[in-house]
């Protein structure tokens, strides 16, 4: 698991601050990852050097948040953020602090971190600095405040969602003293920019134990200050580890309220696309899908809509085949298969341009794909004029 190049490149990056007597640890998720057995990807250092100490030991650095203390340094192995230890100021926002001052001390650094399984500092040898207790709630698989729980969720509100983001990915329960704290604090998540709290149900809704995650939003309060209905019984199924899944599901417990639910949480343009596409297969599906569902629809939406049929136990029609294997034996699978244009319907027919071009091109496409004609310019044409234009 340490063994990939972000760790590497973390461990040189230590060893040459050591070299220019300086402490420095691996911080964060990365530590706790490591000691669950978990893949971790962003490994950060932390260190006593301050950020122009810091610059001053490589030759590549990039301020990336310079006023934090983090410095982004570039050796061969990759880039590594490098963070001066520190200590917080005062909150204002319950978001982020007014000011840091930069200390030399790692227990005071780790003390300002949210919950104790984040506190843990790793050495380059692999042994562990834990102050709090990190480790033992790791075992425990218990979420825990570090210090004051009343002040670590007045300082950030954002923390009282990671807690449950956390108990989504990793099954943990939150311990009473901080899920109290949770429901004490439960209304300044209105504090938090939506776009944050969107971020943190992107990762809930791809963690493996989301049933979990729903019943601590409910636990906590924090269900009453957001957004739509969380229920945690119509989650007791659902395992996607698939934000775009999660969020169309959490669209279809919405009903009829989807969009303006939905649009609350800031979702692009390209996610809502997908959460409606997947609501109106499911709609579709109650009747049995036609071709041109199949043509309509990617693999991945009619797929999804098959499965929310499942985990709310619809009374549908299901494919008697695979979804894969009814696409593939479509007469054409894109529009731009189509052998005839616009431009072939107005010669043809003789009249001008207009709505109605692309009505009889969408006329033309459904029997394609129906099979009621073949794509074959002749026969189309045949069925423009002799059939299609008469019915009119």
């Amino acid at each position: 698991m340490q063994n990939n190049k972000e760790w590497q490149a973390a461990y040189s990056v230590i060893e040459q601050l050591e070299n220019a007597g300086f402490e420095a640890v691996i911080v964060g998720g990365a530590v706790r990852d490591a000691i669950l057995g978990r893949p971790a990807h962003d490994v950060d250092v932390a260190t006593n050097a301050m950020p122009d100490e810091v610059k001053s030991v490589f030759n590549h650095t990039v301020d990336i948040g310079i006023q934090h203390g983090t410095v982004l340094v570039i050796v061969p192995a990759g880039s590594v953020e490098v963070t001066t230890y520190r200590t917080d100021g005062e909150y204002t926002d319950h978001r982020r602090p007014e000011e840091v001052q930069f200390v030399r001390s790692l227990k005071d650094d780790l003390q300002r971190r949210d919950f104790t399984m984040n506190a843990i500092a790793m050495r380059r040898d692999g042994s562990y600095i834990d102050f709090y207790g990190g480790r033992q709630d790791i075992e425990a698989g218990v979420i825990r405040a570090v210090g004051d729980a009343q002040k670590r969720f007045s300082e950030d509100a954002l923390r009282m969602l990671r807690a449950v983001r956390f108990s989504a990915q990793l099954g943990f329960l939150i311990e009473a003293e901080t899920l109290q704290a949770m429901q004490d604090k439960a209304d300044t998540i209105s504090w938090i920019a939506k776009e944050r709290i969107k971020a943190e149900l992107d990762k809930l809704w791809v963690g493996q134990h989301v049933f979990n995650g729903i019943k601590k939003l409910e636990e906590s309060s924090l269900v009453n200050y957001l957004s739509g209905t969380f229920q945690a019984d119509d989650w007791c199924e659902f395992n996607t580890q698939d934000k775009l899944l999660g969020w169309a599901y959490f669209a279809v417990l919405q009903g009829d309220h989807w969009r303006e639910v939905l649009g609350d949480y800031r979702l692009s343009n390209k996610e809502t696309a997908f959460v409606k596409a997947v609501l109106a297969a499911l709609k579709a599906l109650k009747n049995g899908w036609t071709n041109m569902d199949y043509f309509s629809h990617s693999q991945q939406e009619l797929e999804t809509a098959c499965y929310f049929a499942e985990l709310r136990q619809l009374d549908v029609q299901r494919p008697q085949q695979s979804i894969y294997a009814i696409q593939t034996n479509l007469p054409i699978r894109h529009k731009q298969e189509l052998i005839v244009k616009g431009t072939d319907l107005i010669k043809w027919s003789g009249k001008k341009g207009g709505p109605w071009v692309k009505e009889s091109l969408q006329a033309v496409l459904e029997a394609v794909v129906n099979g009621e004609l073949q794509n074959d310019r002749q026969q189309i044409k045949n069925w423009i004029e002799h059939d299609y234009f008469k019915k009119e």
